[in-house]
């Protein structure tokens, strides 16, 4: 039979309510609201501050603590800094934007000044004078180089010596450029190839048909490369035991015959044994590395491990002339090898992680009982149209920032004007060439 049990009442004799919390809602969160608060806002992304001082509190609670999750925009002074106002300091472009500017209105000055000369009417005698003088003027200048060409700056900043040169050392002979631009060889007989060694990939002829519009990315090819100095080449110390009384590398000559072109510093080891010389490279040095933009008119000046710096420049310019040297060739397939293997490779060491080159060890006589050995390297084969077989070496120019150096936008010139691109070049990296 159902009944009516009577709920339990609790009589709260100082105020309305329970007088004691239910356990079911004993370690519930509670805070007083009211249902006439607008929500606060977590952050206000449209402005904190408002015009209409009306506005300001439009969000914060109404009702007793309401407020605490409410949104106030507060200045936070623990997370002030000062702003950085150092200037900084202009790049290259930036820098010599006004000298070129006022360079050229000053040559067009002096255009104008000879044209308005030119129109003048000068008795025979005055224009003889006139004549004298300017011939006079032009042989002082070159005598004393009062002023220098435009193309001819002088350096902007003393750069470190690759060696460094000690008080104690006793100067045998010293010659400068000049000196040394007037030295010819003329009569040079033809190398006789004494030994070749390692084995060439032939040049894949696709790579002539690459444009701006049918471009091919840049592989990194994990090649191995050798750049052994003369001394530790066992080939070089085999043939001194019989032949040959000078020796050296293609690097390294064709550093010494473009030195004139050279401004960065570098170093070279001559080695006297006996009476042979041997000419090296020092170890851990840069003298492998491409410079880039070494000779024009304003090289590359930042420091530090900037991506523009003359040595990071120069690293990435090697890393591509690697790459791209192994690129150009049909890799995997035929090679031409010669009758000797290559002499830096191991017995253990996988023959397709090193690089296609090959060396030809050549033999000229210079005269004055000069017996000159060279290890020349090649990086490829190509075949010509009558079938006959030629040795090439791969080299490549790369563009680090049109902006500076008088350069040209080589995605857009390229195609249209490779002459002009070619013709910055030959002025930017003159000494680079001159080696290759």
């Amino acid at each position: 039979m159902a009944k009516f049990v009577t709920p339990v009442i609790q009589d709260n004799p100082s105020g309305w309510g329970p007088c004691a919390v239910p356990e079911q809602f004993r370690d519930m969160p509670y805070q007083p609201f009211s249902k006439g608060d607008r929500l606060g806002k977590v952050a206000d992304w449209t402005g904190a501050t408002y015009q209409d001082k009306r506005y300001t509190n439009k969000y914060s609670s109404q009702f007793g603590g309401g407020s605490q999750y409410a949104y106030f925009h507060e200045e936070d002074e623990t997370s002030f800094q000062l702003v950085d106002t150092t200037r900084m300091q202009k790049t290259a472009y930036q820098r010599n934007r006004m000298r070129f500017a006022q360079r050229n209105l000053r040559r067009d000055k002096d255009r104008r000044n000879m044209v308005q000369f030119s129109m003048q009417t000068l008795p025979k005698s005055a224009k003889q004078k006139e004549r004298d003088r300017l011939r006079l003027q032009k042989k002082f200048q070159k005598q004393f180089g009062v002023r220098q060409k435009w193309d001819q700056k002088s350096q902007q900043k003393p750069r470190d010596s690759s060696v460094e040169v000690r008080s104690d050392w006793e100067v045998k002979e010293e010659m400068d450029f000049p000196r040394l631009m007037k030295m010819r060889y003329l009569e040079v007989s033809e190398p006789q190839d004494i030994e070749c060694c390692g084995a060439l990939e032939y040049y894949d002829k696709a790579f002539d048909r690459i444009t701006t519009r049918n471009e091919k990315l840049l592989r990194s090819i994990k090649r191995i490369f050798h750049t052994v100095t003369t001394t530790d080449d066992p080939v070089i110390r085999k043939l001194a035991k019989t032949q040959g009384n000078v020796f050296a590398t293609d690097a390294i000559l064709a550093t010494l015959m473009s030195c004139t072109r050279s401004v960065y510093s570098w170093d070279i080891i001559v080695q006297r044994v006996g009476s042979k010389l041997f000419f090296d490279k020092r170890d851990n040095s840069d003298f492998d590395l491409l410079t880039v933009s070494e000779t024009a008119n304003e090289p590359p000046q930042e420091e530090g491990n900037s991506f523009n710096s003359p040595r990071n420049l120069a690293m990435e310019a090697t890393y591509i002339n690697h790459n791209f040297s192994q690129q150009c060739l049909r890799m995997g397939k035929e090679k031409y090898k010669f009758p000797n293997p290559n002499p830096f490779v191991e017995d253990d060491m996988d023959k397709n992680e090193v690089a296609s080159v090959a060396y030809r060890y050549r033999r000229w006589k210079l005269g004055d009982d000069i017996d000159l050995i060279v290890r020349c390297e090649h990086d490829g084969v190509m075949t010509g149209a009558n079938g006959e077989v030629s040795f090439i070496n791969i080299k490549t120019l790369n563009e680090w920032d049109s902006r500076y150096c008088n350069g040209v936008d080589w995605r857009q010139k390229l195609d249209s004007q490779r002459g002009a691109v070619i013709a910055t070049e030959l002025k930017n990296n003159s000494y680079k060439l001159a080696r290759w």
